[in-house]
Formats: C-alpha cells, sequence, structure tokens
C-alpha cells in the first residue's frame, strides 16, 4: 500500500535498503539559501538525496512576470525525478526539518501534480529521527537513473487570470497561508516590496496548522478549522496561496490530512506574482 500523506520514522527505518523507497532531504532557509544544504552535507538520512527549492523545486524568475518560486516546467521536474531515481513504482518519502518546516510539502504537491501519489511526509522530519538515534550519513549522495513518465493534472493550477475572477465570486475562497501581520500589512515588507492580500481572501497561516511542537493537530480539529475558513465552500473552489506558493502547499497538505474531500488549487505564483501587475489591486486589513 502506498504512503500518501505521512510515513513513521519507524516505517522508513524498516525500507531504507529498498530500492523502490527513495528519501528526499528539503531542508531550506529563505534567509540562508546555502544552509540547508550544509545541514544535509553534514548529516542526513541514509540514502537521502538534496532537493534544492531553488535549483530544484523552481523554475526561471521572470523579472515583472513571476513570483519568486515559480513551478518549473513540467518535463524538466520530470527530468528532475528520473535522475533521483523514481519511477512509477517508488515511494517518495520527503522530509524536512520538522513538521512544521515547509519545503517538504512544495515536492509533496509537485509530485502529485506530475501524477505521483506514492509520495509521503516523514512525520516529524529529521528533527525527530535524529531525536530517536536513528543512523544519519555525512556527504551527498546518489541514485542510478530511472525513467520517470509524468502525467500533468494542470486542474491542480490556478493562474492569476483564475485568481482574479475568483476573488470577485462568493463561491470560491483563497486562502493566504502567510502570517497575519503580513496578510494585514501590518508587518513590514520582508521578501516582498509590499504587503497586504488579495481582495476576498481569507488569512489561513500554515503555522495554525501544527502545536507549539511542530506537531499535526488532531485531524478532526484540522478538519473544524478548514470547514470554518471555507464555509461551505467545496474544495474544488478552494485556491491556495501564500508569498510564493510554497507555504501555500502545506494548507492544501492539511486539508488532505484532515480528510477533506476533493483537491484545493495552488495558485502557485502566489502574492509575489500577483503584486508585479499594478493592475492588481491589493488589500489590507483584516
Amino acid at each position: 500500500m502506498p504512503y500518501k500523506l505521512l510515513v513513521s520514522t519507524e516505517i522508513l527505518n524498516e525500507n531504507l535498503e529498498n530500492p523502490d523507497w527513495v528519501v528526499l532531504d528539503c531542508r531550506f532557509s529563505l534567509d540562508d539559501v546555502e544552509s540547508g544544504r550544509q545541514s544535509y552535507q553534514k548529516a542526513h538520512i541514509p540514502g537521502a538525496i538534496y532537493a534544492h527549492l531553488n535549483e530544484d523545486l523552481s523554475g526561471p524568475i521572470l523579472p515583472g512576470r513571476s513570483g519568486r518560486h515559480p513551478l518549473p516546467k513540467a518535463d524538466a521536474f520530470a527530468e528532475k525525478l528520473s535522475a533521483w531515481g523514481i519511477d512509477a513504482k517508488v515511494q517518495v518519502v520527503v522530509y524536512d526539518e520538522n513538521n512544521a518546516a515547509f519545503t517538504a510539502y512544495r515536492l509533496w504537491w509537485m509530485a502529485r501534480w506530475l501524477g505521483h501519489d506514492a509520495v509521503a511526509i516523514l512525520d516529524g522530519g529529521i528533527q525527530k529521527w535524529q531525536n530517536q538515534g536513528r543512523p544519519v550519513r555525512s556527504g551527498s549522495e546518489s541514485r542510478a537513473k530511472r525513467v520517470f513518465m509524468p502525467r500533468p493534472r494542470p486542474e491542480m493550477i490556478a493562474s492569476g487570470e483564475e485568481v482574479e475572477k475568483a476573488y470577485r465570486d462568493p463561491k470560491h475562497r483563497l486562502l493566504d497561508g502567510r502570517g497575519l501581520a503580513i496578510f494585514t500589512a501590518e508587518a513590514p515588507p520582508n521578501y516582498d516590496p509590499v504587503n497586504g492580500h488579495i481582495p476576498g481572501a481569507i488569512s489561513a497561516p500554515a503555522a495554525e496548522n501544527y502545536t507549539a511542537e511542530d506537531q499535526f493537530l488532531p485531524a478532526l480539529e484540522l478538519k473544524a478549522r478548514f470547514n470554518r475558513l471555507l464555509g461551505g465552500v467545496p474544495l474544488q473552489n478552494v485556491i491556495s496561496y501564500c508569498g510564493s506558493g510554497v507555504r501555500a502547499a502545506q494548507n492544501i497538505f492539511a486539508m488532505h490530512y484532515a480528510g477533506l474531500e476533493g483537491e484545493p488549487r495552488l495558485y502557485a505564483g502566489s502574492w509575489s506574482e500577483w503584486i508585479t501587475d499594478p493592475k492588481h489591486p491589493i488589500a489590507r486589513g483584516s
């Protein structure tokens, strides 16, 4: 049975030598883009390959047109999966520092976008793995190439034009996964030139899907949270966004983990793309 949401450290440990399991380390910091790779090279789960947000999980930035982390072309990412030794038979496990770190969810979402459902987040991340005294290795690793045949699911993506229509339509919901102070523009700009939100969007910080110990809220609590945020809007009419389309995948994962039916769409360009068009309105406050 493939794992599609979470996989435990115990199950991963039992499958470290399984040739049909691939482990990907996704540690990354927006403030220091090399820190994740350095942490990986210092100590990673045996057999894990490093996946860099900027280099592996994003396409070229188009100044004035794209967000900070645009999606790569489907064929380009399929080549990356092939190089990592992934084909249709492989169970993919992705991990980050802990459950609340964000880049692993981007890779989880992208694998599903190309039709690979056997992809799961390592529950607790490398932090839990190491706290349990499990083995780690240093240096870099690679695997023998396989052939990944993509089956893209374009219906999982919302374009900027679709967002323009959706924010005016009460039958749709835009969920903003950034912190509330960024959403309201009370916080000063940091990664983007201006803060605020797309008109009509609802503040849904991804950080609120976790306990203070970075553990997922119980599924029933997450379900109640998103039912309250969505107000009866079906998931196929929900668009998740954030600053650059990375943390927004956390909210999509959480909705699946909560057991909600349907597939929310990702506005991959997110806020950093939205504000490149001077005609796009910006809302501030709550």
